[in-house]
């Protein structure tokens, strides 16, 4: 995670640059010109945290988004509907991505993984 740098001699703080020759990326102070070279590329990260509430509300729209591809060669295992949408995603706290699947019924909205 990127953090504030202050300048080692002014106590001031770091700007990130780059060094256009040698493609590297420098933090410099602006006000007694001192540089180094950044410990990683990330300049800035924004990280966005969703409610449970809005998360739940865009799962149940799932089903009704036309741009997602939809199968049916699947059987929902709630009501035996047999169509639904699908896409990728990665659980919270698993590598890789497993396949979710929605039911596309508008009484159902039952979600699973492969």
């Amino acid at each position: 995670m990127s953090t504030l740098k202050f300048c080692r001699r002014c106590k001031n703080v770091l700007y990130p640059t780059e060094d256009k020759e040698n493609k590297v990326l420098l933090h410099a102070c602006r006000y007694c010109n001192h540089e180094e070279i950044a410990d990683n590329n990330v300049v800035y990260r924004n990280k966005i945290h969703h409610s449970v509430q809005r998360r739940t509300r865009e799962l149940e729209n799932v089903a009704a988004d036309p741009t997602l591809p939809r199968t049916k060669s699947v059987r929902c295992s709630q009501c035996n509907h047999g169509e639904a949408v699908f896409f990728k995603a990665t659980a919270k706290g698993e590598e890789g991505s497993a396949l979710n699947f929605v039911c596309c019924s508008p009484t159902c909205g039952n979600r699973w993984r492969d």
